[in-house]
């Protein structure tokens, strides 16, 4: 079982780069869609991602409890991507859901999966400090959430302008001396 997540700002191609690992790597391609479809600009958005797919892929959507999915639907044929971690956070806000517990609840689920995983998830702590309590909340168990990920799966990319960077490679951070030191923390 290999597991990804792939980082990145809005328009960044990390969409596009989480499903064509998963196309290339020859398994059944399941997508897990987190987003609902609530005004004209996210179906716009929703219906470009599923043209862009075609029908090689099983459509799952799940906005809160993906961890129950990835257990349920993980097998060793399949690859799942997971789209998006973002918004995932934003609906188990809404829904007054305890993060913490969800978070639990996805790394076990990343540690137990049978198949492939491979996350997406927008990087939103790069910009200033949110001026509401909202806001800097949301950003805060984005991070908190992208951390946790990070470290469950095997490979990290960040993607900027289509093009990925890899941060981290078969569970090694990855790029020069700070890389290396949280590898030796890792070892030890």
């Amino acid at each position: 079982m290999a597991s990804t997540l792939i980082l990145g700002g809005a328009r960044s191609g990390k969409s596009a780069l989480g499903e064509n690992l998963a196309l290339t790597s020859g398994l059944k391609c399941i997508y897990l869609a987190t987003a609902e479809a609530r005004d004209a600009e996210m179906i716009e958005r929703i219906t470009h991602h599923q043209d862009r797919r075609g029908a090689n892929w099983k459509l799952l959507e799940e906005t809160t409890d993906i961890a129950n999915v990835i257990k349920q639907h993980s097998q060793t044929d399949t690859v799942m991507l997971i789209d998006c971690l973002t918004l995932w956070t934003s609906n188990l806000m809404e829904q007054d859901h305890n993060i913490p517990d969800a978070i639990l609840a996805l790394e076990q689920a990343i540690n137990a999966a049978q198949g492939d995983l491979i996350f997406v998830a927008n990087e939103v702590g790069l910009g200033i400090v949110p001026m509401n309590k909202m806001a800097r909340d949301f950003r805060d168990h984005a991070g908190r959430i992208n951390q946790a990920v990070a470290a469950t799966v095997d490979t990290v990319h960040f993607c900027i302008a289509g093009l990925p960077l890899t941060l981290k490679k078969n569970g090694i951070a990855t790029g020069g001396a700070l890389s290396d030191l949280l590898s030796a923390e890792q070892a030890s």
